[in-house]
């Protein structure tokens, strides 16, 4: 069965750890020690995580010399963000209308009130 790509997308997002992997790869590439370094988890852990970020197309790795390190790769990000969109503006228009709505409420509660 073939893979959502975002499905994986979200799924990778899912995790707070990775999430904070992808935070700090927005300031700049770097090496899995300098991602593991916040977490209090083993460099293994990191790479599996960074594994799964790779999978989505989070991330890109390259190696040089006896370093190996991540970069940040904001295509997928725009794809999800895309698709969320949709939703935003449909939630957005939907808050606008309870606002009237409440302020309706307001001013016929303050009219009774006078």
């Amino acid at each position: 069965m073939a893979e959502d790509r975002l499905s994986v997308i979200f799924a990778a997002l899912a995790d707070p750890t990775r999430r904070g992997i992808l935070a700090r790869l927005a300031e700049g590439d770097a090496t899995v020690s300098e991602l593991a370094e916040p977490f209090a988890i083993s460099l293994p852990a990191i790479s599996r995580h960074l594994k799964v970020l790779e999978h989505a197309g989070l991330i890109t790795r390259s190696r040089s010399a006896q370093w190996r390190s991540s970069s940040l790769n904001p295509e997928p990000l725009r794809e999800a963000t895309a698709w969320m969109e949709r939703y935003r503006q449909f939630w957005d228009a939907n808050f606008d209308r309870l606002d009237a709505h409440l302020r309706r409420i307001q001013a016929q509660t303050e009219r009774k009130d006078r």
